[in-house]
């Protein structure tokens, strides 16, 4: 179904994790774009960014904005899939099947942070590689080149990218020609939560559509612009128009 011109997957967390292990029993890789706001902000000015996200093999609600607009349009979605869950739940199907992940992303030391976490909790997960790159480092092909030699060297059967849209999506993009059997999750911050270094809002802020406000309390510095003035009027827009839509709708069944 189609939400602020992405194409999302009405699926569950629980049925995401399905269709990765599926596939990767069967030998076949996949790549997850998890789309919230401010990544359906960006690929509505970008054709380029918009097939990036919607030639994923799967792509899933991340903000409550998109949840709220498909429930107006009519064709709703089962519940909020976000990356900073998927990465536990993909550990835990990853423990139990022995597929070594991959951890790529966050500021130094969040990455190892991170995987200790993730261990602590599942025991019997093999975490292949760690790895916080310098920012720039995609922005020369030399220092991509250096990350993705070592991701295809450690042979992760998941990786999680935490760089934010669109690098972390470009660079899996290429990951993937060269690990065609691995699964990928482009994950912005969810490394950082999982390592504990960036909190979480609570599980009811999450629920009711309110964890943007708790994160741009913690980081007002990095997120208020980005929040108030990018994303809000973009959000506003799409669930006024969604509104509209499903008024309309109402009107036409009534006559």
């Amino acid at each position: 179904m189609a939400v602020a011109g992405v194409m999302v997957d009405p699926l569950t967390e629980s049925q995401v994790v399905e269709r990765v292990a599926a596939a990767l029993e069967a030998g076949r890789g996949g790549r997850i774009v998890t789309p919230n706001v401010d990544i359906c902000r960006s690929a509505a000015r970008d054709p380029a960014l918009r097939e990036l996200v919607n030639t994923a093999d799967l792509v899933v609600a991340d903000g409550m904005p998109l949840v709220w607009a498909a429930r107006l349009l009519g064709t709703p979605l089962p519940e909020r899939v976000t990356g900073a869950d998927l990465i536990w739940s993909l550990s835990k199907l990853a423990a139990r099947r022995g597929w070594p992940i991959y951890l790529l992303g966050g500021p130094p030391g969040v990455a190892v942070a991170a995987a200790r976490e993730l261990t602590g909790c599942y025991p019997r997960l093999q975490v292949c590689g760690v790895e916080s790159p310098p920012y720039s480092f995609d922005q020369t092909g030399p220092g991509r080149e250096r990350v993705l030699r070592r991701v295809v060297a450690a042979r992760p059967g998941l990786v999680f990218v935490g760089l934010g849209f669109p690098r972390q999506d470009l660079l899996v993009a290429r990951l993937r020609e060269r690990l065609p059997g691995a699964w990928f999750v482009g994950c912005g911050s969810a490394i950082a939560f999982a390592s504990g270094a960036v909190p979480r809002a609570p599980g009811w802020m999450r629920r009711s559509g309110l964890e943007w406000s708790f994160r741009l309390l913690s980081e007002p510095g990095r997120l208020a612009r980005r929040y108030l003035v990018d994303d809000l009027p973009f959000a506003l827009r799409l669930l006024g128009g969604c509104l509209v839509e499903w008024l309309r709708g109402a009107r036409r069944r009534r006559l």
